[in-house]
């Protein structure tokens, strides 16, 4: 083989190795990317849980107060007036 076949195949197999490299390299980052993502996924429907639940106490909280402040009437009893 001639000096210059040599360098071409030196070459294309630096080349090749290098982008078989960046695509594994590309696909590790976004694999981590992808996990990072389902991290906060978790974290934002923690956080609206506990909004809602804080939210349902709220509401539980003013219903007793109306009902003892207010004559409550259930709805069975309200089709018998």
């Amino acid at each position: 083989m001639s000096t210059r076949a040599k360098a071409t195949l030196a070459a294309s197999l630096v080349f090749s190795s290098f982008i078989v490299w960046a695509v594994h390299h590309q696909q590790s980052r976004e694999r981590e990317d992808m996990f990072q993502g389902v991290i906060r996924d978790d974290a934002r429907r923690l956080e609206k849980m506990r909004q809602r639940e804080e939210e349902f106490r709220e509401s539980s909280r003013k219903r007793e107060m109306y009902e003892q402040v207010q004559n409550v009437v259930s709805s069975d009893q309200s089709n018998k007036i």
